[in-house]
């Protein structure tokens, strides 16, 4: 009997044996030949990741909320207007994040489980002086993903400058930074990047540089100050060594192998694949009797699923006969509605085999707790769903 259970939350998730490898092998220095070019390495192909030719790539020691921060920081100064646009939990942070740092904010908020209308956001762009926006591509707490293709253009039609969190989308979502005009777009390395947490990563445009080059006042954080880090990357990508604070170093490289293996994957093919698991698993899941917290099929997130519990079934039930039937899922995360869904994520290394064992776990605990469907329904839609995409 294998003694641990299949990981499908929304990060951190499972991860490649080659990637934990390099997370495991013995710790050099930071200056040793072979680190510094790992780091090197893997700010390189962030751009062919991030698909930002001409971005820069900040590799930082911290979580996703560093990565907010780490934009937040170097782009408002004390008055600046900011546009939030937010469609959950991690939407609202923004909010209290460029708050602290001194900015005037105003926020778009969607209803629960809906995508923010765009004749919405560009009314607020027309009637503001923003300096900024953001926008989360994939909120964790509702699976409700944003077209930030058309975001980035009012962005740039407006003349503002657009944050995209894409924590829960970079690597799973398609993203591309340069084409789509976008300023900054971050992560953190336990999603779809497929690395143990610990990582802020960050690509930011040659307008977001400039932008933070042209301050009148100082970083208010000393850690996040831009200045500090980029003369760190560019001395690393020169394949040199140079010192701010000590880098995570099996973390940096643990990033390069996985990095490596997405460039290698190819970008189109990891979206279409993303895409793929992502809709037979939501098929399986409505085959079961159940809905989405995300409403419209074109909101709905190919990196994770939001499921609402069918009519009298409990979390305190289903949750523990899903992990007794050998997968971990998450819980609801939203305040408002955290009863009422659990949330599966499925990016980074994730294949067929692990959406199908998920979902036989989830009709194995709906069976124990009592609710009625076809025995294996779930698995056969899925199954069925993919011969189909493939045929």
């Amino acid at each position: 009997m294998k003694d641990r259970s299949l990981l499908m939350i929304p990060g951190p998730i499972e991860f490649e044996p080659e990637v934990l490898q390099a997370l495991g092998a013995p710790t050099t220095s930071h200056v040793a030949p072979n680190f510094i070019d790992a780091f090197g390495c893997a700010l390189e192909n962030m751009r062919k990741v991030w698909l930002a030719p001409e971005g820069q790539p900040f590799i930082v020691a911290g979580s996703g909320t560093l990565a907010m921060e780490l934009a937040g920081a170097n782009l408002i100064e004390p008055g600046d207007r900011a546009l939030v646009l937010s469609t959950g939990v991690f939407g609202d942070r923004f909010e209290d994040l460029l708050t602290r740092h001194g900015a005037d904010v105003t926020v778009l908020h969607a209803p629960i489980g809906e995508a923010l209308d765009l004749n919405q956001v560009e009314d607020a762009l027309k009637g503001g002086e923003y300096k900024l926006l953001t926008v989360t591509h994939v909120d964790t707490s509702t699976a409700v993903r944003m077209p930030i293709r058309s975001i980035g253009e009012l962005a740039q039609h407006y003349n503002v400058l657009s944050i995209v969190d894409g924590v829960c989308s970079v690597a799973g979502e398609e993203i591309q930074q340069g084409d789509w005009g976008l300023d900054v777009v971050l992560t953190a390395s336990q999603k779809a990047i497929g690395v143990p947490p610990g990582l802020a990563l960050l690509v930011a445009s040659p307008r977001a540089m400039e932008a933070s080059s042209a301050r009148s006042s100082s970083v208010r954080s000393y850690y996040a100050d831009w200045a500090k880090w980029l003369p760190i990357m560019t001395a690393y990508e020169g394949r040199k060594p140079s010192y701010f604070g000590t880098p995570a170093v099996n973390l940096v490289a643990a990033l390069d192998v996985s990095l490596r293996q997405i460039v290698d994957e190819g970008m189109s093919a990891r979206f279409a694949r993303h895409e793929l698991l992502a809709d037979a698993f939501r098929a399986a899941v409505q085959s079961l009797g159940m809905g989405f917290v995300a409403t419209e099929p074109k909101d709905q997130a190919n990196t994770l699923t939001a499921c609402r519990y069918p009519n009298g079934v409990a979390a305190g039930d289903l949750l523990p006969a899903i992990k007794q039937a050998g997968v971990i899922v998450a819980g609801g995360l939203h305040p408002k509605i955290k009863s009422e869904y659990f949330r599966v994520g499925h990016m980074g290394a994730v294949c067929m085999g692990d959406i199908l064992a998920t979902i036989g776990a989830i009709e194995t605990g709906l069976r124990s707790v009592g609710h009625q469907f076809e025995a294996g329904i779930g698995v056969a839609t899925a199954l069925k769903w993919q011969a189909e995409q493939e045929d």
